[in-house]
């Protein structure tokens, strides 16, 4: 079972859901008559993109985007890679990224630049979490549910080597899952 490797839990189901209806109602207000592009970035973002996108009340358009800056390690290479690209055009209009979790901020940095020489109206960044103790580069988001310490979280999307994701709650994995991946290996 998998709830032997985890230490506690950090943010709760229902904590989570608040948070996002608060973060939809102000995105909603923030963007009052107009278009939105909603770009989940896969697959951390699914449950929170999911959870958020049902509470804004604004026309919406969906699409996705796959990058990857970890491969299977605890640390952000720093070399961002798209491995899905968005479907359509972003020329004129507004991209609301949605994000699991702002960390070092490099892929973020990095994505809102390619983004950028696509002529966009407008693009934010809207992340579940943010952990600015780790932050390597000048970014903050534009919508952040909860400001975390510096700790391994996974659940509710988050993942450690694509294990926990299904996690109803955002929780603080023991070290010792660490060990026991490398004891696998």
């Amino acid at each position: 079972m998998m709830n032997k490797d985890i230490d506690r839990i950090l943010i709760s189901n229902s904590e989570i859901e608040k948070k996002t209806k608060e973060i939809a109602k102000q995105i909603t207000n923030d963007y009052k008559g107009e278009e939105v592009l909603v770009v989940g970035i896969l697959r951390g973002s699914v449950l929170f993109f999911a959870e958020l996108v049902k509470n804004i009340e604004l026309d919406l358009m969906f699409d996705f985007m796959y990058v990857s800056s970890y491969g299977t390690g605890t640390e952000s290479s720093g070399e961002v890679k798209i491995v899905k690209d968005i479907n359509q055009s972003i020329k004129g209009k507004n991209v609301l990224i949605i994000e699991d979790i702002i960390d070092t901020g490099r892929t973020l940095t990095n994505l809102k630049q390619i983004l950028s020489t696509r002529n966009p109206k407008s693009i934010k960044i809207c992340s579940l979490l943010d952990k600015p103790s780790r932050r390597v580069v000048d970014l903050e988001g534009d919508y952040v549910g909860f400001t975390i310490p510096d700790e391994f979280v996974v659940g509710f999307g988050l993942d450690y080597n694509e294990r926990y994701r299904n996690l109803p709650h955002v929780c603080v994995l023991k070290e010792s899952a660490f060990k026991n991946e490398e004891d696998d290996k």
